[in-house]
């Protein structure tokens, strides 16, 4: 079945109260990531699963061309920004049609997908300007955001493009290994990009509720096996984070069985989050439309003085 991108809706309570938002990494797909290989079972669809608990959301995924050499390539500065204006744009649309631009978001990430969701989060944050305020609703709405392997510390660009590669090892096939030695040069100019969009996010951490998940089963490369992202990567130790190990590989730690101890700590945290979020987004959005109407105002006053 071919990759569908944009946005998708799985689930849909009553009257929903929080919008969850899953987005996949390299080479991913917006519902193969997330789908178990033993039983075919997708988590956040399956009426046994995430609905049958969070009976006020509105599951989601988006899906988007996450290939390697659209992602990481020479251009993926570029590239993950156009991912994520695109994120920005398609999801707000979609809640501008719902009715829902002011209901709290809950982002559940995979891998790379995690650089796009943090490169969308401060983008949707500058977008304060009078034709495009609209775009500022993501950022204002997010409450949450759980990492799933999602390389965090590139402080050292030499192991982040390491990781970058084994990331590639563990995803393309052999033969493109072998004869596209130009894509792992422009890995180690990703692993800055990388490492810059992490920069853009750390002001903004304070914002959100996070929780970082690291894999603790190493995948087969087939020359060796290694942890795609390491542990001190995928879960920094910080302030007012949550973190935890999933006893899977990169690939296998967002596909869950119904009684796996992963799932059931996954599923807390969102059962918390989906509590909270609305109380809170509410008072934030009060703060933001004072916020803006400020800004109006300064740009009004500077209009007459010209």
């Amino acid at each position: 079945m071919q990759q569908e991108y944009g946005v998708k809706e799985l689930y849909r309570g009553e009257n929903p109260t929080v919008d969850i938002i899953a987005i996949h990494g390299l080479n991913g797909d917006s519902l193969k990531t997330w789908t178990s290989k033993q039983s075919s079972t997708l988590w956040l669809s399956d009426p046994g699963m995430l609905p049958k608990v969070l009976k006020n959301a509105r599951i989601l995924t988006w899906g988007y061309n996450a290939n390697v050499t659209a992602l990481l390539g020479a251009t993926s500065s570029d590239r993950i920004l156009q991912h994520a204006q695109t994120l920005v744009a398609q999801l707000e649309a979609d809640r501008a049609i719902e009715g829902a631009s002011e209901r709290p978001i809950i982002f559940v990430c995979h891998s790379l997908g995690g650089i796009v969701v943090k490169r969308a989060l401060a983008y949707s944050a500058s977008r304060t300007s009078k034709n495009i305020v609209h775009l500022h609703s993501i950022y204002v709405s997010t409450y949450a955001v759980i990492f799933f392997g999602t390389p965090h510390n590139g402080s050292d660009r030499v192991k982040l493009a390491s990781t970058a590669q084994k990331m590639l090892s563990a995803l393309t096939p052999k033969k493109i290994m072998d004869t596209n030695s130009q894509l792992l040069d422009a890995l180690k100019e990703g692993s800055e990009t990388l490492q810059n969009i992490t920069d853009m996010f750390v002001p903004l951490m304070k914002q959100f509720n996070i929780f970082f998940f690291w894999e603790q089963e190493k995948t087969d490369l087939g020359y060796t096996q290694d942890y795609i992202v390491e542990e001190h990567s995928a879960a920094p130790i910080l302030d007012n984070t949550e973190r935890s190990g999933i006893a899977a590989s990169h690939s296998d730690m967002c596909k869950f069985e119904r009684n796996s101890s992963a799932y059931r700590t996954v599923l807390a945290a969102l059962i918390r989050y989906s509590r909270e979020a609305p109380d809170l987004v509410a008072v934030r959005w009060v703060q933001a439309q004072e916020m803006l109407m400020s800004k109006r105002v300064i740009e009004a006053s500077e209009l007459t003085r010209t």
